[in-house]
């Protein structure tokens, strides 16, 4: 279970151009959910996850994971029970080694291993059977440079590399933003099948309002910070996009009642 306390961070604190963005957050995460996490740009959600990630560096509050601390522990150390997928799907691979260097490499995250070791063929069999569930030929590549591969490979590639060392927690920060629209579906597809096949508690950052209604068992909306909206369940399931809709123009019809009300 990922669990959140009271967890505070201010930009620029004491200067004019301060922003407190956590103010005493609360969130807990069941083992094994799929959470869909929407919100406004700037509500905080990609901040967030660069906070469990350790790339961010809280103000205070804590943060555990499996009952485990996790503030304090660098990034690199986090990374052993944290897979990431980030928006850019340059970020989430090496482009000049292989698809075969980059798996090897990824199979034995957390483990001890020399230069020899990281690269061996051994597994050779099992990563092409990964790829092939993929349905886009990379099993066919093993000996290609990632650099060379498309976008949609690329991070399809990411995915596998993220969750082959079983981590705890997923963090997907709209992992298919950067892509065209087929290629996004094709995706989400993989994130599904991933994530179902491996029950891993997942945390996704969308902004694409059909894949948070059909994806994952729980829905986060959040605005400017506070979690606004949390449903799972049969309510999860019985959201639609239109309902979904509504519940943004409430939140943007208060904020715009608060300001007049602050300023006039």
């Amino acid at each position: 279970m990922l669990e959140i306390k009271n967890l505070c961070k201010v930009f620029n604190a004491n200067t004019v151009n301060e922003n407190v963005l956590f103010q005493n957050l609360n969130l807990n995460i069941e083992k094994g959910d799929f959470v869909t996490l929407i919100g406004s740009n700037g509500a905080g959600k990609s901040t967030l996850l660069n906070i469990i990630a350790g790339s961010i560096e809280e103000d205070s509050g804590s943060i555990n994971l499996d009952e485990c601390r996790l503030c304090g522990i660098p990034e690199y150390k986090r990374a052993e029970s944290i897979g990431r997928v980030f928006q850019d799907p340059s970020k989430g691979t090496a482009p000049d080694m292989t698809i075969l260097e980059n798996l090897s490499m990824s199979y034995n995250k957390g483990k001890t291993f020399g230069l020899g070791f990281g690269i061996s063929k051994k597994n050779t069999a099992l990563f092409k059977e990964l790829l092939s569930k993929l349905n886009l030929g990379l099993e066919d590549k093993l000996n290609t440079k990632v650099g060379l591969l498309s976008g949609g490979q690329r991070q399809a590639l990411s995915l596998i590399s993220a969750v082959m060392s079983k981590p705890e927690l997923l963090l997907l920060d709209e992992h298919t933003a950067a892509l065209d629209p087929k290629t996004s579906e094709t995706i989400i597809e993989i994130t599904n099948s991933i994530v179902s096949q491996n029950k891993t508690t997942t945390l996704m950052v969308t902004h694409n309002l059909n894949h948070a209604v059909s994806l994952g068992n729980r829905l986060i909306m959040m605005h400017r910070g506070d979690v606004v909206l949390d449903i799972s369940g049969d309510e999860k399931k019985a959201l639609t996009t239109d309902t979904l809709l509504k519940c943004f123009d409430n939140v943007q019809d208060k904020e715009i009642i608060s300001d007049r009300m602050l300023f006039s």
